[in-house]
């Protein structure tokens, strides 16, 4: 597969489009689930943030044990085991060790749940049976850690096959099982209102119902993938060896990649003992934002970015890689510029949605949330909206240091990021209240974000002689022009329709809604009167399809 012959952003749209519907279908279901997750046990109180704890607790374990080294060594070796004579047995034995790597990270992890689980609940806010709860959550989720680990490996292998839908589709089936389940604990024990918030009286069954529920989504999700890869003509044959796949120059990178992401997960355990400290502190009847409150504005915050600019990334980043691995700096300056700018237009208009109605969108999204709850996640959202644009432009750099193995950039500016986001994150809790350090925990994770893309795109624009940064700043400064008058027509429109203070969800998704085309179509119009060419590029796969 010479890269010559194949364009780094071949079938960029195409690819990108078939990632952003997939992704699309997943997220509609996913909606349904958290509506649902949210109902059983809601975002505030003590049963809340001791599930969340141990259900975000394989995400965080995942990328220390496993994303950080898949993603640093997996790709560049699978395109490169693609190439080769041996492509089979190369691809084979990289599958192998990194199934048995993860089996036996994940029985270590979930021996490990007790110790794992104090160290995210420090404050001596925790009531020993509350970390108890969240102890007995660890066991049933963190095997998570594998079924995650195993869905990374495999949807890598499967974009750099050219399958991109199946990785879209798959967490459908996460959803579904989650649906079925969360709904099933809502029909036999009722909704989070009343004694489901008390520690005391929660049962066995509902820990087995709740967390089994969780795990077994996620191990629905690698299936999917499984079979997508049978079907696609890949036939995994387990094999065990250490030579002859690539990974002596990989293992250059993999130290610093660990180092990094342990650095990143240190910041994060701050981060979570804060908030749980947060929330654990409020006066009996008193709705506080804690973990539980930051994790569901968290995931309403990715939205925008899992739907589209994650979709943009995937679609490009094989061609990327290929690229990198034969030192076509063109072809991955090129690539970089045409993913940079088109993200940049989707996640410029996001932010400024999320930070013009951030109460509607969540009580939209969130059906069965109380007006209190709604009313201190709002600028918890708002804050983090701030990192939006950041987010999506440092998640591309990031993977592009990764192919060109370069592990020590990583970690140079992962300890600018975590030390920004950890001296936010102390001063706050000294010197505010505990009600807001939960807006102050979103407000370091938006300005960690920022540090992380100024220093990666530094960094690679060195690196490549040059990003086409003139073109890309141009682009994110009209965008930036017109969001900001789309934001302001926004808000006005919500004044109009009452879309402050407490509202039903009739009325929040109809604020939502109308505001959001509004504010769309504001934006549209101006980035077509600053002759915005980005927005031709990419819209236009979405157009053929449409027409087809």
């Amino acid at each position: 597969m010479a890269t010559g012959t194949i364009p780094v952003t071949s079938g960029f749209g195409r690819n990108s489009l078939i990632l952003t519907l997939g992704t699309f279908a997943s997220r509609a279901t996913g909606q349904v689930r958290m509506i649902l997750l949210v109902a059983a046990i809601g975002i505030t109180g003590t049963v809340a943030d001791a599930f969340d704890i141990a259900n975000t607790l394989p995400n965080m374990l995942f990328a220390l044990l496993a994303a950080g080294v898949l993603q640093a060594v997996l790709m560049p070796q699978i395109m490169r085991a693609i190439a080769s004579d041996r492509s089979q047995e190369r691809l084979d034995t990289l599958v192998t060790l990194a199934a048995a790597a993860l089996v036996v990270g994940t029985v270590a992890l979930t021996l490990a749940a007790p110790a794992l689980i104090r160290l995210f609940t420090l404050s001596a806010q925790w009531s020993p049976e509350a970390r108890a709860l969240a102890v007995v959550f660890g066991f049933w989720c963190i095997p998570q850690v594998l079924f995650y680990g195993l869905f990374a490996v495999l949807g890598e292998l499967l974009n750099a096959r050219g399958q991109f839908a199946a990785t879209g589709l798959a967490p459908m089936a996460n959803n579904i099982v989650s649906i079925v389940g969360f709904g099933a604990f809502i029909m036999i024990w009722g909704r989070a209102d009343g004694p489901l918030n008390d520690v005391g009286a929660w049962t066995t069954a509902q820990t087995v119902v709740l967390a089994g529920t969780a795990t077994l989504g996620v191990a629905a999700q690698t299936v999917v993938v499984m079979v997508a890869l049978r079907r696609g003509g890949y036939h995994w044959r387990p094999r065990l060896a250490l030579r002859g796949i690539g990974l002596r120059s990989a293992g250059k990178v993999v130290g610093w990649t660990v180092a990094a992401v342990a650095l990143e997960q240190l910041g994060l355990v701050l981060l979570k003992n804060i908030t749980s400290s947060a929330g654990q502190s409020a006066a009996p009847g008193e709705v506080v934002a804690g973990n539980a409150t930051f994790t569901n504005a968290l995931t309403i915050y990715l939205l925008p970015h899992s739907l589209v600019v994650v979709s943009i990334i995937t679609a490009l980043f094989p061609g990327m890689s290929r690229a990198a691995v034969e030192r076509d700096l063109d072809g991955v300056r090129s690539a970089m510029s045409t993913g940079l700018r088109t993200a940049g237009i989707f996640s410029v208009f996001s932010a400024a949605v999320l930070i013009t109605i951030p109460g509607p969108v969540i009580k939209a999204l969130l059906i069965t949330l109380s007006p209190e709850a709604v009313a201190v996640a709002a600028p918890v959202l708002r804050a983090l909206a701030l990192g939006l644009v950041a987010l999506g432009a440092t998640v591309m750099v990031k993977r592009m240091y990764f192919a060109f193995e370069d592990g020590r950039s990583i970690f140079v500016i992962q300890v600018f990021a975590t030390a920004t986001m950890s001296l936010v994150l102390l001063l706050a809790a000294r010197a505010l209240p505990p009600s807001q350090w939960v807006v102050a925990a979103a407000v370091a994770y938006a300005l960690s974000a920022w540090v992380s893309v100024l220093l990666r795109v530094r960094g690679m624009s060195r690196l490549l002689h040059g990003i086409d940064g003139a073109r890309v700043l141009r682009l994110y400064v009209r965008a930036g022009l017109a969001a900001g008058i789309a934001a302001a027509v926004g808000w006005l429109t919500a004044r109009l329709l009452g879309g402050q203070g407490d509202l039903t969800w009739v009325h929040s998704l109809v604020v939502s809604g109308v505001v959001g085309l509004v504010m769309l179509g504001v934006y549209v119009a101006l980035l077509m009167a600053l002759r915005v060419r980005e927005l031709d590029d990419a819209l236009r796969p979405l157009r053929r399809r449409l027409r087809r």
